[in-house]
């Protein structure tokens, strides 16, 4: 796997686990939200032919308070 590759791959289950971490009882909150507001921050760009081939991040349902 490329050096890229790997840097996208492992920042992802790191989100992943925090994720996780945070439906355990007494998980820190401050925690997730600091360390996983700074692991999004940190996710690179997909390498190339990571996604399925037309995926656009873009293309979806509104969030609450968006149209």
């Amino acid at each position: 796997m490329c050096g890229h590759c790997e840097d996208y791959a492992r920042t992802v289950a790191l989100l992943g686990d925090l994720a996780l971490y945070g439906h355990l009882p007494g998980a820190d909150r401050t925690f997730i939200e600091t360390v996983g507001t700074s692991l999004a921050a940190s996710l690179p760009e997909p390498p190339p032919g990571f996604l399925p081939p037309g995926y656009d991040p873009n293309d979806g349902p509104d969030y609450p308070g968006q149209a």
